[in-house]
């Protein structure tokens, strides 16, 4: 009876630490730009909300960008994001990102694809920072 509860406890373990939540769900870090200009430092931070409903934030802080619209097509792990910026004299410029996530099944995936803002075309790569046993707390991190 022992070992039948111990086998129990054990695969209780093992899969709690095996969900990830929504495949975007997380904080992201990477950076975008051209290959004539510097790169920019990049951080996303995804939650799921439980429904359909993707939303998130572009560069947490002070000059933070609402995500307006996120779509994500399951087929193939295409991601769409559209915000809306403020270019160095405060006035509005428009994002338009297209990625696709890499690496699904890991818990670092990566995310890459072009970055639009406003007249600028560039590249961009993130990668989900693994969450640990104490950030778990975190919104930004999948609880299990």
């Amino acid at each position: 009876m022992w070992r039948r509860t111990l086998f129990v406890c054990l695969m209780m373990t093992v899969s709690a630490f095996a969900q990830e939540g929504h495949p975007l769900t997380g904080t992201w870090t990477g950076d975008w730009g051209s290959a004539n200009t510097p790169r920019t430092h990049l951080t996303l931070v995804l939650n799921w909300n439980g429904d359909e409903r993707i939303t998130g934030v572009i560069n947490p802080g002070p000059d933070a960008v609402m995500i307006q619209t996120i779509a994500i097509n399951f087929t193939n792990w295409t991601v769409r994001i559209d915000a809306e910026a403020k270019d160095a004299s405060g006035n509005p410029v428009r994002l338009e990102v297209n990625g696709r996530i890499e690496d699904l099944g890991s818990p670092r995936r990566k995310l890459t694809g072009t970055w639009r803002q406003g007249t600028v075309d560039g590249d961009f790569k993130v990668t989900r920072e693994q969450c640990t046993a104490l950030r778990r707390s975190s919104s930004s991190c999948s609880s299990p």
